[in-house]
């Protein structure tokens, strides 16, 4: 397809220019995904659809669907892998503070002048497209043309949302990697765990195995059944991984750890033992958990299971120590799930108003945790900055929480770093 092309876009432009995609929501399905590959990667190393794409060269594509802790076993797999010598690509999501962190080959984030390349010749490629592609499409895209620029042994891929029609689910896999799953983006996937176990389900193909993190019953049988119809094996990692220490705290990761190295097995990669410990020592994954200085812990849980899970690490390392608790949500998750998970562990809550745009307002998660443990101090301040100095003031130590996206703008500032939201900001 010949397009005429247009003035090149510096790294912010090109930044600006895919955040204004968001006005096209989000739009489940793969006809445009598919289009994107076959019109702009038609050189992609990474396997998908079109028969003329792959070749003998293409890498092993390890797929990763679920609702927690899929981010944790993609670093896993990319960081054992390259522990053994391979060349890995690694794309997840959502960003912490910059975007590039989500499209990475060995290690190495996208460069500035990549991504200003591929998305200057995406927008030249699909200014008349109707539908618009949005804007995980374009980034999906971005990764895979980048992808396949360079030589690779291995491609990580986490989905977006759900899995049957996210447009990673575009890509040929070599093994379909299940993580734990629970309610999560009901609106888009539905509101029974059948029904998100259906969506995530949605990632295994035709003779392809299946490697799943513990599930609940209604989610395995929903699994189970999907692998059935697709006669792809299906293999449930029910143990923890103890064998080396996990760079990662708390026993969930060890849990992961195990999803890992089952997935590597199961895509017929060639690792020795002591690249699985190597991997897992060196492994770096930030607000999973992280440990900032001596009493300040970050950890991006969004979602009830998220944060119950991050209750008992909590209680793993500081045992019966109560937190100052910072804490700041997205509008449409369950405040009140969330919270309830994390109230026992608490001592007091900072509810700082945080930039994003999807953000609950602090005073309506006030107005929910007075309602559920009143004798809770709470207190709403007006930036990240004052929560965190307030939040020093006191004794206990520090946990902050409740989004990624808020993690990603404690890190920001944590380091004196543009937030993501401002990285394309002229």
């Amino acid at each position: 397809m010949n397009v005429a092309p247009r003035t090149r876009l510096n790294y912010k432009q090109a930044l600006a220019w895919l955040y204004s995609l968001q006005r096209f929501g989000i739009k489940l399905g793969l006809e445009n995904i598919q289009r994107l590959l076959n019109e702009c990667c038609s050189g992609v190393c990474v396997k998908h659809p079109a028969p003329a794409v792959a070749s003998a060269s293409t890498p092993k594509v390890i797929h990763v669907a679920g609702t927690n802790g899929k981010g944790s076993v993609c670093a896993m797999i990319d960081s054992i892998c390259r522990a053994q010598g391979y060349r890995t690509s690694l794309f997840i999501s959502p960003h912490l503070v910059t975007f590039r962190e989500r499209i990475r080959v060995n290690g190495e984030m996208i460069s500035e002048d990549a991504v200003a390349d591929g998305l200057t010749m995406i927008r030249d490629l699909i200014a008349d497209w109707d539908p618009h592609p949005t804007f995980f499409e374009v980034t999906t895209a971005l990764a895979l043309k980048h992808f396949g620029d360079t030589k690779l042994d291995i491609a990580i891929l986490e989905t977006g949302l759900g899995g049957r029609l996210d447009a990673t689910n575009a890509v040929q896999s070599d093994v379909s990697v299940i993580t734990p799953i629970g309610l999560d983006h009901e609106e888009w996937l539905g509101n029974t765990l059948a029904q998100i176990a259906g969506e995530k389900a949605g990632i295994i193909k035709p003779g392809v195995p299946v490697v799943s993190a513990p599930q609940q019953p209604r989610a395995e049988e929903v699994i189970r059944a999907r692998a059935a119809e697709c006669r792809s094996s299906v293999q449930f990692v029910n143990g923890t991984y103890h064998a080396s220490p996990v760079a990662l705290r708390g026993e969930y990761q060890k849990q992961n750890a195990s999803v890992a190295v089952a997935a590597i097995q199961a895509a017929n990669i060639d690792v020795k033992e002591r690249a699985i410990v190597r991997g897992l020592a060196a492994i770096e994954w930030p607000a999973r958990f992280q440990k900032w200085d001596e009493r300040t812990i970050i950890d991006g849980a969004h979602n009830p299971s998220a944060a119950r899970i991050l209750a008992q690490t909590w209680r793993e390392v500081f045992g019966d120590q109560k937190a100052t608790l910072v804490l700041a949500v997205l509008s449409d998750k369950d405040l009140r799930g969330i919270y309830e998970a994390l109230a026992p562990i608490a001592e007091s809550f900072l509810l700082p108003k945080i930039r994003s745009e999807r953000r609950a307002d602090p005073e309506e998660l006030s107005k929910v945790l007075s309602d559920v443990t009143p004798q809770l101090s709470c207190s709403v301040t007006p930036t990240v900055g004052d929560a965190l100095r307030l939040a020093r003031a006191k004794p206990n130590p520090i946990l902050i929480t409740g989004s990624l996206h808020f993690a990603g703008e404690v890190l920001a500032h944590l380091h004196g770093e543009p937030a993501a939201f401002e990285e394309c900001a002229q």
